[in-house]
């Protein structure tokens, strides 16, 4: 695991197992909240964890890079959907887990009152860039949670996202955990990374949990942010992105890239944010 700020109260921690986390919080369905921290204020978050808390532990590892490639319609209705804050929106992606190269298929349905459902297909690595093996599977969860893109409609991939995610256990309350740092995100040849920021992310089947008032007593509250919608708006300012001003403003302060780097080439531009 590669040195993090939160590496000490994470060794800290009782470790728990995939399965074990799997069958005592799996929460397929769910209510999420996202908080944007600044990574400074992580370790005396994790700290305060420590005595209800268990770390996701696979072979001997606490933490662990996430790939998630985006799929979307040539007019962007997943973008669109959560720009126009439809009732009902979805989004597909693969998601690989790089230290293990295991990979899946994800269908996320937003619904009322902030819950969210997972449709998850195992999945070829190989094919992480393309849902064709899989868009039977993908049609299926659309129609199953009543959410129809247009007819016809092809899927490609639209952002890739990388970062390091640590898992924890809150057994007391069979809720979850993540925190995720190294934001990255990919929109053809261009960059957007964060590294001065976290995405704490509490999963629960619907109360808040311990990590959530924790957040609270530090005046830090649940933000609108969409790994996927806002990472996008972010790099494509033409987007609307009315849901997500408030926190692009405050904090994705970007450095403009410098020109556009052939598709060839190792390097590509880069904007830097950092929070305020």
């Amino acid at each position: 695991m590669s040195s993090l700020p939160i590496t000490p109260p994470l060794a800290e921690m009782s470790p728990v197992g995939l399965a074990e986390l799997i069958d005592r919080a799996a929460l397929q369905t769910r209510v999420d909240r996202k908080y944007i921290v600044p990574l400074d204020e992580l370790p005396h978050l994790m700290r305060q964890l420590v005595p209800y808390a268990q770390v996701l532990e696979i072979d001997g590892e606490r933490s662990f890079r996430y790939e998630s490639v985006y799929f979307d319609t040539p007019l962007l209705a997943s973008y669109h959907c959560a720009a126009y804050r439809r009732r009902r929106r979805f989004k597909v992606r693969t998601r690989t887990y790089l230290d293990s190269a295991h990979c899946w298929l994800e269908v996320k349905i937003s619904g009322a009152r902030g819950s969210i459902t997972k449709h998850r297909l195992p999945y070829d690595p190989r094919d992480r860039t393309t849902v064709r093996p899989g868009r039977e599977f993908v049609d299926e969860a659309l129609v199953r949670e009543a959410v129809c893109p247009p007819a016809g409609s092809t899927f490609d991939p639209v952002l890739v996202t990388t970062y390091q995610r640590a898992t924890l256990l809150l057994p007391a309350t069979a809720s979850r955990v993540t925190i995720d740092t190294g934001l990255s995100w990919q929109d053809g040849d261009t960059v957007l990374r964060l590294p001065d920021l976290a995405v704490v992310e509490t999963k629960t089947s619907s109360a808040a949990c311990p990590a959530d008032r924790m957040l609270w007593q530090r005046s830090l509250r649940p933000a609108r942010i969409s790994k996927y919608a806002t990472g996008l708006a972010a790099l494509r300012p033409d987007l609307p992105d009315s849901p997500w001003r408030r926190t692009l403003r405050r904090h994705f302060h970007t450095t403009p890239s410098v020109g556009t780097a052939p598709t060839s080439a190792p390097h590509r531009p880069v904007q830097e944010a950092s929070c305020v």
